[in-house]
């Protein structure tokens, strides 16, 4: 094992936060906290991860809860389509592989919301594979180490490579949470990183120029779309109507009040 990787393993072991799924880390239970966790703060996801366990405990419940019942477990945590995602790879499950994970990277790929990271972090924890899961967290850490110019997707092709290269094959799972958590609690972005608290601080290219917050560079975002639409509330007293969005595109499926766009039409000037 290259000093690095035990210099990192041996920080995670004593620092870890403890989660639900890295305490009991069957592949259902780290392959939904994967999930919840995309774009998600790992506080936020906690309270939604037991109620979602307590409901659906295993991959036969997932593939058999009604979309309804998925929706009021997911309620608050928003991007539903990872949810509808979920319960069409338990359907798949099921029906090909006797309502159990693939076991290999690519068997995880090719399951619908199962991309390159989630692919690489479920089979590396959950089935110990020696596969790399590079998040924005990974990325930030590696590119402060190397000091690696370019922004968060160009770096994404040696970010991998030098995981690749770092990671020990008798903890591939642990050394990807590692680097997760570094990034998460230690070598945080949009503010000063803390370094002190750094296993990798006297070996860090950033750290050793000053420049922690040049690394990785930031892409401009786009400008935030705003639609302007008519809501219509229909009632009789005691009912409302609603409809329901269609199958595809933004907020499928989701209920909502009747609408239309408003571009195009009188306003109430009154």
């Amino acid at each position: 094992m290259i000093p690095e990787a035990k210099h990192l393993l041996d920080w995670y072991d004593e620092r870890a936060r403890v989660l639900p799924w890295r305490s009991d880390p069957t592949p259902y239970r780290v392959w939904v906290s994967e999930i919840m966790l995309q774009q998600t703060r790992v506080e936020a996801v906690l309270s939604y991860f037991e109620r979602f366990l307590a409901a659906l405990p295993d991959i036969h419940a997932l593939a058999t809860v009604t979309e309804d019942g998925l929706y009021a477990l997911w309620q608050g945590l928003g991007y539903y389509s990872r949810a509808r995602n979920l319960r069409r790879a338990a359907q798949w499950c099921c029906e090909h592989n006797n309502c159990q994970l693939p076991d290999t990277f690519a068997g995880l790929r090719a399951l619908p919301g199962i991309g390159e990271y989630t692919a690489g972090a479920i089979a590396s924890i959950a089935f110990g594979k020696p596969t790399v899961a590079v998040d924005g967290n990974v990325v930030r850490v590696i590119s402060r180490l190397d000091g690696l110019p370019g922004d968060p997707m160009a770096l994404q092709a040696p970010v991998r490579e030098q995981v690749r290269a770092m990671q020990p094959p008798s903890r591939p799972g642990d050394f990807n949470q590692a680097l997760m958590e570094l990034g998460a609690i230690v070598c945080l972005p949009n503010g000063a990183p803390l370094c002190d608290a750094c296993p990798w601080q006297e070996r860090c290219a950033a750290h050793a120029a000053g420049r922690e917050l040049a690394y990785p560079a930031k892409k401009e975002k786009p400008p935030r779309r705003v639609e302007e639409r008519l809501v219509i509330l229909v009632t009789d007293g005691s009912k409302i109507l609603l409809h329901k969005r269609p199958d595809k595109g933004l907020l499928a499926s989701l209920w909502e009040f009747p609408n239309e766009p408003l571009h195009g039409r009188p306003t109430d000037s009154a």
